[in-house]
């Protein structure tokens, strides 16, 4: 007899118990549709202050697939939260989706059509979303940056909602860096890709966490993870600003030697000062930037902890 091949689904869940009970279902219907599968729900509690955890558990003993739910010890964010469910996980495949209902779960039985014909990696793309202005903005510029200046394949508009082959889950989590992009590292890794469009939902149920804070950081860790653009940059703006106090230099001693003028103005001192010191901060805090993270990763701590592990 044949043995299925199994699909891992991981859902990092924050503040989510509004649309869990709608998500569940959902995801049934899916491993209901794709009988030639086994699959397994692995819920990883990133810490929620809400009752997402107790939502989660009361399913251990309904689920007609197999559930795993991991509680962490605190809150790390949604890329660790995803990688300590891909750890925990045993599919041939993963598929991680969020748990806040915008993104399609019915879209997951093509995903895995799509894998058994080949595709190592299938993503789900956002078309077009339903989110805030602000929120739009903010994601055009980021991904216009990024598929610029550091992940050229990256999609258009961005993706959290991927499903990627075995092989390459045991690449993301033998990388273990802690300050990166798992959508990133799934880029970087390469291998065949298949690219799912899709409209994005506005959300309906609960509030985003997704604080502009976290975008930011997130924004630059991709940046720092996978380009070299900002310490390139940080080298252009010394060698311009070298070259400009040296026009600048030359211009006082031509005034001085040819026009018999003295250049004088305190105003034009003070700004220059301003202007050489805030390059230098620049230059400074890029060059800290990658020094925390080189700091942060040769401490060698763990990139999360498991409070709670649960399974039926």
């Amino acid at each position: 007899m044949k043995t299925k091949k199994k699909v891992s689904i991981v859902v990092p869940v924050y503040y989510n118990e509004e649309s869990l009970p709608r998500l569940f279902e959902e995801l049934q219907g899916v491993s209901l549709s794709s009988s030639d599968f086994d699959f397994e729900f692995i819920f990883v509690d990133d810490f929620s202050g809400d009752n997402s955890y107790q939502v989660l558990q009361s399913y251990l003993g309904i689920s007609k697939s197999k559930i795993k739910i991991l509680k962490l010890s605190k809150n790390h964010g949604s890329f660790t939260a995803c990688l300590a469910g891909l750890t925990k996980s045993d599919g041939d495949c993963a598929v991680i989706i969020s748990a806040d209902l915008q993104d399609p779960p019915a879209l997951i039985s093509k995903m895995i059509s799509e894998w058994s014909n080949g595709y190592e990696v299938v993503i789900a793309a956002r078309n077009s979303r339903k989110d805030s202005f602000f929120t739009k903005i903010f994601a055009t510029m980021f991904y216009w940056l990024i598929r610029r200046y550091a992940l050229t394949d990256m999609p258009k508009g961005g993706f959290d909602f991927v499903l990627f082959d075995r092989k390459i889950i045991d690449i993301v989590c033998e990388i273990k860096e802690k300050n990166t992009s798992l959508m990133g590292l799934i880029i970087w890794a390469g291998f065949k890709r298949k690219v799912l469009y899709y409209d994005r939902q506005t959300r309906k149920r609960g509030s985003s966490r997704w604080t502009l804070a976290k975008k930011i950081k997130y924004f630059i860790d991709s940046f720092v993870s996978f380009s070299f653009v900002p310490i390139r940059l940080a080298t252009i703006v010394g060698f311009t600003v070298s070259f400009l106090g040296f026009l600048y230099t030359v211009f006082i001693i031509y005034e001085r030697l040819v026009n018999k003028q003295l250049v004088q103005g305190i105003v034009t001192l003070i700004a220059l000062v301003l202007f050489l010191g805030g390059a230098q901060l620049i230059i400074l805090g890029i060059i800290g930037e990658y020094l925390w993270r080189i700091l942060d990763e040769t401490r060698k701590r763990p990139p999360f902890i498991i409070d709670k592990f649960d399974r039926n």
